[in-house]
């Protein structure tokens, strides 16, 4: 009893596509607006974000990304949704920030990245939305209130 038919070992295995097609930025066709633009908010800063395809360069306020953010948990913030949508290496990132501190300007940046990405291609909606990174951060410092040290404090209360 000789069978031919082949032994799993040896049968081919079955092509398999692979499930993830890569999503790339478009390039433009209008050559005089080359950039994508999203803008970001958090607290009291404001960044204007122009994106467009390249090579992964990355300036706020004309100076490099690591010059501008010394601290890594705030350069890791700005290019979260670069690393979420793959998108790090092939896109140049140009940044105009102003207002508020250090970590509401890192804040301001990666919302308007997200809004930037979004606009060059739609299909990131899913990824950035469940990364809640398409989300406004409204709350702001309350202000201070008169008769009072500040906007819950009040000044010491002496009864004699």
């Amino acid at each position: 009893m000789t069978d031919s038919a082949p032994t799993p070992a040896t049968a081919p295995a079955p092509e398999i596509a692979p499930s993830v097609i890569p999503v790339s930025i478009p390039e433009l066709s209008d050559p005089k607006r080359p950039f994508y633009w999203g803008t970001g908010r958090r607290k009291t800063a404001v960044a204007r974000v122009r994106i467009r395809p390249g090579s992964g360069k990355f300036q706020i306020n004309k100076r490099e990304l690591a010059d501008f953010f010394k601290l890594e948990s705030n350069r890791g913030v700005v290019q979260h949704p670069l690393a979420l949508t793959e998108t790090v290496k092939t896109v140049d990132v140009f940044v105009n920030v102003a207002g508020g501190g250090i970590t509401g300007q890192a804040g301001a940046v990666a919302l308007g990245v997200a809004r930037a990405l979004l606009r060059a291609n739609p299909q990131f909606e899913s990824k950035l939305r469940a990364a809640n990174l398409l989300t406004r951060d409204a709350r702001k410092v309350e202000r201070k209130k008169y008769g009072q040290s500040g906007a819950r404090k009040r000044f010491q209360y002496s009864k004699r």
